[in-house]
């Protein structure tokens, strides 16, 4: 497992689940993660991909979290 932590959000990676971050909701893809506003908060972000096409909704997943993790990050195992 790989933790990504920066100001913005910190996600999970489980290399045997190649679908992390996505659920199917009545057939259309959303990628789901946390997001720590301030020190003290917590926020579920849930955003729709707009596909019904999982390999489409795994591109755009990786894009995104891509995007959201640029720049100093922690990594850990």
């Amino acid at each position: 497992m790989t933790i990504r932590k920066n100001k913005h959000a910190s996600i999970r990676i489980w290399a045997q689940n190649p679908d992390h971050h996505l659920y199917n909701n009545n057939g259309v893809w959303f990628l789901h993660y946390t997001s720590y506003p301030t020190p003290v908060t917590t926020k579920r972000i849930r955003r729709s991909l707009k596909t019904r096409h999982l390999c489409v909704a795994r591109e755009r997943r990786d894009a995104f979290l891509a995007q959201l993790f640029q720049g100093p990050e922690e990594v850990a195992a």
